[in-house]
């Protein structure tokens, strides 16, 4: 990896950090094709999906907890929620890492693209069909409701290298009715946690796929810098520009880097 690498790789980390702290993920939809793009695949099975999701599952943990940070700050972390989301996710995320390694890195890569289609089309789905935000008597908190969400974050995590945000957000205003920005507040938080495992099982499995553990922690240090700087950025900007916007702009990007992640640009 050379000097333009480290350069590239740090611009990268600053546009997923910006990702992670305005939508409450932890940037991985950024990070893993990024890394892609930069150092590429030496074969046709892409096992370097494996060494690029355990790169940026590290660096999630450096997104999440400055932004996490100025979420609680702002009084947007829900405590109640988050002592409930957080075990659960905990045991999730690292099953979802044990069953990632049983698919090649080419299907990981697809399964990846897809994953944020379906995100991108739901992103866009609910700017346009906007519920408006009940009061906090109205949420619907029930411990088992929040484990299986809980459950269903941390497996999808595991699986494609993921933060988990971009499935806990949105669920926990769907099935809980909690306000947007509690809920990217609250997944953050929750991320704190559970990236540090699910990072930790990723990067020790590393060599069942012939892969360098090293090599993992030099991306994650060329990715890191820029992915903290963005995401305490990131994290303040969402409590001061129209959610809206934000959305379509992410969309926007998203959708390109999930094609160019099935192969279906010139360029």
């Amino acid at each position: 990896m050379d000097t333009l690498d480290v350069v590239i790789l740090t611009v990268v980390g600053l546009a997923a950090g910006l990702l992670g702290g305005l939508a409450g993920v932890g940037g991985s939809m950024v990070m893993i094709p990024g890394l892609g793009l930069v150092m590429g695949y030496t074969e046709p099975d892409k096992p370097e999906q494996h060494l690029y999701a355990a790169a940026a599952m590290l660096v999630n943990v450096l997104v999440s907890a400055p932004a996490a940070r100025a979420h609680q700050k702002a009084g947007a972390v829900r405590w109640d929620i988050f002592k409930v989301l957080a075990p659960a996710m905990a045991v999730a995320i690292i099953v979802g890492v044990l069953i990632s390694n049983e698919f090649r890195g080419v299907r990981l890569k697809q399964g990846l693209a897809v994953f944020i289609l379906a995100y991108c089309a739901l992103n866009i789905y609910r700017v346009y069909h906007r519920r408006k935000e009940l009061a906090r008597a109205n949420e619907r908190l029930g411990v088992v409701r929040l484990i299986i969400i809980a459950c269903t974050g941390g497996l999808v995590a595991g699986i494609l290298g993921l933060g988990g945000g971009v499935v806990i957000v949105p669920l926990l205003q769907i099935f809980c009715r909690v306000r947007l920005r509690e809920a990217i507040a609250t997944s953050l938080a929750t991320m704190t946690v559970t990236a540090i495992l699910g990072a930790g099982m990723k990067i020790y499995t590393l060599t069942e796929h012939g892969l360098s553990i090293q090599t993992a922690l030099l991306y994650a240090a060329a990715l890191g810098p820029g992915a903290i700087l963005g995401g305490a950025l990131g994290a303040a900007l969402n409590h001061r520009l129209p959610l809206s916007g934000v959305r379509i702009a992410i969309s926007v990007l998203l959708i390109i880097v999930a094609a160019k992640q099935l192969d279906l640009l010139p360029f």
